[in-house]
């Protein structure tokens, strides 16, 4: 067992100062940034990428989950990583090196050279996030840590309403490979702010005398597995596929294994005891459902487009910069001085509200919808988005001990990257199940020699009919078989904005569970009238 709390609640993680906190800023924001777009750039632009690599539909399924799942298997192991060889030593070289990866992987046309090099590229990406979060908690004076994790908790959001426009933009005037070209610009460029921003740490030997290297590698191949299995349930029919049940049940076993290896080894890498504290266990679970709600904005709002509107990536990708992604230059600032100056609670509620109201309004949906139908959603979700995930982590933060950020942020690594991959998923099946529940209600009410049936296929066949008499029934059939297929798919885009409404309406009764956090660095300062107020009630305010 581990000899004591202290020990099992992971190594200490303070750093030096950084030199120029700006620079370690731009770092944090620049690594948010590329891992993000980058992932939703070759997620968006995948139909794109088969045709370009030749691709089937199979492996380009596969290449996609073998890029993504590289990722979460190096994750949750960066930050202690990070606090051992120091972030210059983790982000420097890694930077360079993955430059000259997507450099090269746009001239390769053999497909098992292409697997190579994607897994090599999502293990180097899965590095940055991680990496630059513990920027924040190592090497940045605790006055920086709001702008700075603000940056952090935006990048989702920013990265689903730019990709798609940014697809479309290289796909049209640059060439696809630019999908994977920006990365030799930028990459370079946040290694060069690591190197400004973070002081030069010795490595840390003590430590790495006591690695865990079995935990975190039964831990990163859990977590990879259970993904792999979840991105290809639904290509492959999940229980009806063994090399699905395969991946889910291999990965549950090293799960558990993992939580057996954590409480046996005598300094645990990141013992489950960091998650022992009700408002730490709450907030995770509301990052989960956070990643779930945002789904809306993730793939429903653009799915719609594209199967029902009809929409390139870039035409619905306008939308979602205009309304969502520009927006939060506005809303991230207003987001920080909210935090400083109210519970994070009541912000977390405020998100959490805006999401439920965008998905109640998404159940209006009717296939009449255009897309300037879905600005007020978008930007009900940009809201959302820039009110939540901030106040979520600094709620963490302020239930915890910063100092031991190492298995911190290895969970939080977890709940960003699994809970999107289960919600990607989960609304996936959610979608197709429903499409065929309302598919088979409809074509119930289809009867064969029913009177308004028969009229409406007459008049399509005459409409036909001028084009070629003899193919007019058949077209008839096929046209009324696609008003099928489509309304269908509406419901089912509104049964999906219900399921987001009522995830959001469930997280608004975790957050009541909350307690209120410990006084701290973080701990907001009320003015005005709400300082008078507590002034008369005998609270101290500073």
């Amino acid at each position: 067992m581990a000899e004591n709390d202290d020990a099992s609640r992971g190594p200490v993680s303070r750093g030096g100062l950084a030199p120029q906190p700006l620079f370690a800023v731009a770092a944090v924001l620049l690594g948010s940034f590329l891992t993000n777009v980058d992932s939703r750039l070759t997620t968006v632009g995948l139909p794109d990428l088969r045709g370009a690599f030749s691709l089937s539909f199979d492996e380009g399924a596969w290449l996609s989950t073998a890029g993504i799942g590289s990722q979460i298997l190096i994750a949750p192991a960066v930050p202690w990583l990070a606090t051992v060889f120091g972030l210059r030593r983790v982000l420097g070289i890694p930077s360079l090196v993955y430059a000259i990866i997507s450099l090269i992987i746009p001239f390769v046309h053999d497909y098992q050279t292409l697997m190579v090099l994607s897994v090599i590229h999502g293990l180097l990406l899965g590095t940055f996030v991680p990496a630059t979060l513990m920027i924040v908690f190592r090497n940045l004076p605790i006055r920086w840590w709001l702008p700075a994790i603000a940056l952090y908790s935006i990048r989702v959001g920013f990265a689903l309403d730019t990709s798609s426009s940014l697809v479309g933009f290289y796909v049209d005037h640059l060439g696809w490979q630019w999908v994977y070209w920006q990365s030799v610009v930028i990459a370079p460029l946040m290694g060069l702010m690591v190197y400004l921003g973070t002081p030069n740490e010795p490595v840390n030997r003590v430590l790495l005398r006591e690695a865990d290297w079995g935990g975190m590698l039964l831990l990163g191949a859990a977590v990879s597995m259970i993904y792999a299995g979840l991105d290809q349930g639904n290509r492959l029919d999940w229980l009806g596929s063994g090399t699905v049940m395969a991946l889910l049940v291999g990965g549950a076993v090293l799960f558990a294994g993992f939580i057996v290896n954590e409480s046996l080894v005598r300094q645990p890498w990141a013992h489950v005891n960091v998650l022992f504290s009700r408002n730490i266990g709450l907030g995770l679970i509301l990052i989960l459902l956070y990643t779930l709600t945002s789904l809306s904005n993730a793939s429903l709002v653009p799915n719609f487009l594209a199967v029902i509107a009809l929409l390139r990536p870039e035409q619905s990708g306008l939308l979602l910069l205009t309304y969502g992604a520009l927006p939060m230059f506005v809303l991230v600032p207003i987001s920080i001085w909210l935090l400083r100056h109210f519970d994070a609670r009541a912000v977390v509620v405020v998100g959490f509200a805006c999401f439920a109201a965008a998905n109640l309004w998404g159940t209006q949906l009717s296939h009449d919808w255009a897309r300037d139908d879905f600005i007020g959603i978008v930007l009900l979700q940009a809201i959302g988005q820039s009110l939540t995930l901030l106040p979520l982590i600094i709620t963490l933060l302020s239930n915890s001990d910063p100092s031991r950020a190492t298995a911190f942020a290895a969970y939080i690594q977890i709940m960003r990257l699994g809970g999107a991959e289960v919600g990607v998923a989960l609304m996936g099946t959610w979608l197709r199940v429903r499409e065929q529940v309302h598919s088979f209600y409809i074509g119930q009410n289809l009867e064969v020699g029913d009177v308004n049936v028969v009229r409406a296929l007459k008049q399509l066949a005459d409409h036909f009919a001028a084009h070629g008499a003899g193919s007019a029934e058949a077209r008839a059939i096929g046209t009324l078989a696609s008003f099928v297929a489509r309304e269908a798919n509406v419901l089912a885009y509104i049964d999906g904005f219900w399921l987001c409404f009522w995830l959001a309406i469930s997280a608004l009764g975790f957050t009541a569970l909350i307690t209120r956090a410990p006084p701290g660095p973080f701990t907001p300062a009320p003015f005005g009238f709400a300082k008078m107020l507590l002034r008369k009630c005998g609270v101290a305010v500073t």
